[in-house]
């Protein structure tokens, strides 16, 4: 089992900057891909960005150019750095860690974009 664990939501004014973390923990040997959803309210769940363990990175349309993802794999942590946050940015932000097949995910984490 791996234990994923978000950090770093909060309220932002449009325009502003915030960095979200999300740790593994537990069985976290070959775990794979990391990466950043979020699901705003009467929506679905959407992909914001991801990263390989080698370091690859995937962005959503929407975000690319504004919000970069890193990851510390000694760690096992990953990063989502978020700048120019929209009211649009407002959602749920869950993050997702592979272990060969298996996703795991952790509780999310609120992020609020509003003046």
């Amino acid at each position: 089992q791996v234990q994923v664990v978000e950090s770093g939501g909060d309220l932002v004014q449009p325009g502003g900057s915030l960095r979200l973390s999300c740790s593994a923990s537990g069985s976290i040997f070959s775990i794979g891909t990391m990466g950043w959803y979020r699901q705003a309210p009467g929506k679905e769940r959407e992909l914001v960005a991801t990263i390989t363990n080698g370091g690859s990175t995937k962005y959503a349309a929407s975000v690319k150019g504004r919000f970069t993802i890193s990851r510390d794999n000694a760690k096992n942590t990953v990063y989502l750095q978020m700048n120019s946050l929209k009211p649009e940015d407002t959602a749920v932000y869950y993050c997702n860690v592979y272990k060969f097949v298996t996703p795991y995910w952790g509780q999310g984490t609120q992020v609020t974009v509003s003046s």
